[in-house]
C-alpha cells in the first residue's frame, strides 16, 4: 500500500483540513428525497484530511482478485445516505462514505472505529478492521469478506 500512496503523491503528515470540512459540509446538508442523512463522525474527517482526492492504483497482480484502485472522494456517496444508513443500522454502528473503487464498481465507507467496507450490485462486503487494511485488500486484490445478514424467516 505504501508504494500507492507514494504514487498518488501522499506523504507522511499531509493533512487537508479545508477540503475535509467542505466534503463534511456537503454531506450534512444533503438529504435523500426520503429524508436520510449522511452520518460524520471524527474517523471520517480524519481520514479524508489525509487521503482526500488521492486515486490509489493497485501495483501489482491480485492475489485472490482483480486488484482495484480506489478514488478517495467521499461526495461518490452523496447519494447514498439511506444504503449506508441500512447497511449502518444493521452493523450497529454508523457509515460513511469514503470514495469509491476506481470506476465506479463499489462505494468505500469507513464506520466510527474506521473500520473499512464495500457496497456493490453483489453485496456488502467487510474490507478491513482499518482504513490501511481495508484499502490493503482493495489494492493487492485480496478476498474481502461477505456480510451475510440473517435471514428475517
Amino acid at each position: 500500500m505504501h508504494q500507492a500512496l507514494a504514487a498518488a503523491g501522499w506523504s507522511p503528515g499531509r493533512r487537508h483540513a479545508a477540503q475535509a470540512e467542505a466534503w463534511a459540509d456537503a454531506l450534512s446538508g444533503h438529504r435523500s428525497p426520503q429524508g436520510h442523512a449522511h452520518a460524520l463522525f471524527p474517523a471520517a474527517f480524519e481520514t479524508w484530511a489525509e487521503l482526500g482526492a488521492l486515486t490509489l492504483n493497485p501495483v501489482g497482480a491480485g492475489t485472490a482478485y482483480a486488484p482495484s484502485g480506489i478514488v478517495v472522494d467521499p461526495l461518490r456517496g452523496l447519494h447514498w445516505a439511506r444504503t449506508l444508513g441500512d447497511l449502518g443500522h444493521a452493523l450497529d454502528t454508523a457509515l460513511c462514505p469514503l470514495g469509491e473503487e476506481a470506476g465506479g464498481t463499489a462505494l468505500i465507507a469507513l464506520d466510527r472505529e474506521g473500520r473499512l467496507y464495500a457496497v456493490d450490485h453483489t453485496g456488502d462486503w467487510y474490507l478491513g478492521p482499518d482504513v490501511p487494511a481495508g484499502l490493503t485488500t482493495l489494492l493487492t486484490g485480496a478476498e474481502p469478506y461477505r456480510l451475510d445478514l440473517p435471514d428475517d424467516d
